[in-house]
C-alpha cells in the first residue's frame, strides 16, 4: 500500500478535448482509476468496503507539463506521501516514453456510509499498516494550509 503502484494506460478518443490533447479533466479521473489500482493491488479495497468505509477527495491539484495525446501510451505511478490524523496525502505522477507529463497531489479521506469519518490509522490498521507516517515534506504542510482557507 506505501510503496508506488505504477498503472499503465492508452489515452482513448473520449480522452481528448477538441484540441486533440488529453482534457485536463479527464487527469483527475485518471487519477481516481490510480488510486483504485493501488487499493485493488495492495488487498485493501474489499477490506476498507467491508467496513463500511468509502475514499472521497478532500482537495487536489495538478501541473502539467507535456501534452498527452490519441493512442499515447503512459504510466501513472501513484505513492501514499504520508499521512496526519485527517487525511492521507498521495503524488500521481505521470510520464510518458521517459518524459514528465503531469504531477497530481491529493487530500485523501475516508468516510464511513453510517456517517462520520474515517481516521488514516484506522484504515492502514484495517489493511495491516500499523505504523507511523513518513515524514510529511514541508510543502505538503504548505499546501495543506494554503487550501484550508
Amino acid at each position: 500500500m506505501l510503496g508506488p503502484c505504477v498503472t499503465s494506460m492508452r489515452v482513448m478518443p473520449s480522452d481528448l478535448d477538441i484540441f486533440m490533447h488529453v482534457n485536463n479533466g479527464v487527469y483527475l479521473t485518471y487519477a481516481d482509476l490510480g488510486r483504485t489500482d493501488l487499493l485493488l493491488r495492495a488487498n485493501a479495497y474489499h477490506r476498507i468496503r467491508k467496513q463500511g468505509w468509502y475514499p472521497v477527495i478532500a482537495a487536489e491539484t495538478i501541473r502539467f507539463k507535456r501534452s498527452l495525446t490519441l493512442g499515447q501510451r503512459f504510466t501513472m505511478t501513484t505513492h501514499v506521501v504520508g499521512w496526519t490524523t485527517r487525511s492521507i496525502y498521495l503524488e500521481q505522477i505521470f510520464e510518458s516514453k521517459g518524459h514528465f507529463v503531469a504531477r497530481a497531489v491529493i487530500d485523501a479521506r475516508f468516510l464511513a456510509k453510517k456517517g462520520g469519518i474515517v481516521t488514516p490509522t484506522d484504515v492502514l490498521a484495517v489493511i495491516g499498516i500499523e505504523q507511523t507516517s513518513p515524514q510529511l515534506p514541508e510543502w505538503i504542510h504548505s499546501w495543506s494550509e494554503a487550501i484550508r482557507s
